[in-house]
Parts: structure tokens; C-alpha cells; sequence
């Protein structure tokens, strides 16, 4: 389907601030948000398990953290192992956690607005397959 990449494109980058726009007030971003999300949604957390999640290098999940922490969002513990600290939410944090959640929440049916349910269910469902495919594509890339 040509053009697909141009399409989706265009929607991540006005998505992107609009979700930042409901998330400022908290002085929050989208990548901070991904690391509340992530820990409420999984339970306290590694480092390494919330990079893998996204695909990003522990140094940027390392700089969220830290700065999560300063605003009194999350926590870190030491872990059962001690090979490295687990990350939770504070009770501020989970607090935090709602409201954004509900603005969001919000976001996304306003997204929705207009858009019949039966499409609305596919695009859903579509997306985690896409990944799936890309996570093929990148185990052989030129096949």
C-alpha cells in the first residue's frame, strides 16, 4: 500500500503534541508519560525491562527516571536480586497517573470523533499487527 509510511507520519507528530499539550500541565512529556504508563501498567519495574518495552537505550529510560523522580512521580527501590533498583509509583504518582489517564482518555475518543466503531475496531487491532511485521522485517531485512 503506497504511501502508507507518508500517511501514518502524518498523524504521529500532531498526535505527539497534542497528547504533550494534556501533559504539560504535570510537567510531563510523552516520553516521561510512556514510563508511568509502562509501571502502572506492569507493576514496579526495571530499567532494562521498560527500555526493551520501547525499544530505546537504558540511558534515555536512565534520564526519565531521574527526572520522574525530582517531581516526585516514581521511586526507586532496591530490587529482590540486587542487580539493579525497581521503579515504582508513588502514591503522588499514581494521583498523577489518573488524571493524565482520564485527559487521554478523553483525547482518544475525541480522535475517534466520527469515526465509525467497526473502523475505529480495526485500526485497533491492525497496529499491534503491524508491529509484528516490523519486528520481522527487522530479524531479516532484505528477504
Amino acid at each position: 500500500m503506497e504511501g502508507f509510511l507518508s500517511r501514518f507520519f502524518s498523524l504521529h507528530r500532531p498526535l505527539q503534541t497534542a497528547l504533550n499539550d494534556r501533559l504539560a500541565p504535570y510537567d510531563l512529556s510523552y516520553s516521561l508519560w510512556q514510563v508511568l504508563y509502562y509501571v502502572e501498567n506492569r507493576g514496579p519495574s526495571i530499567l532494562v525491562d521498560i527500555a526493551a518495552y520501547y525499544n530505546v537505550e537504558k540511558p534515555a529510560i536512565t534520564r526519565r527516571v531521574f527526572r520522574l523522580e525530582e517531581l516526585g512521580i516514581i521511586e526507586q527501590i532496591d530490587g529482590p536480586d540486587r542487580r539493579g533498583k525497581v521503579i515504582r509509583l508513588t502514591e503522588h504518582g499514581r494521583d498523577i497517573y489518573r488524571t493524565c489517564r482520564r485527559s487521554i482518555t478523553e483525547l482518544e475518543h475525541r480522535l475517534m470523533d466520527g469515526i465509525p466503531h467497526e473502523e475505529a475496531a480495526i485500526t485497533f487491532h491492525t497496529i499491534p499487527k503491524l508491529l509484528v511485521n516490523l519486528a520481522r522485517l527487522e530479524e531479516s531485512p532484505h528477504d
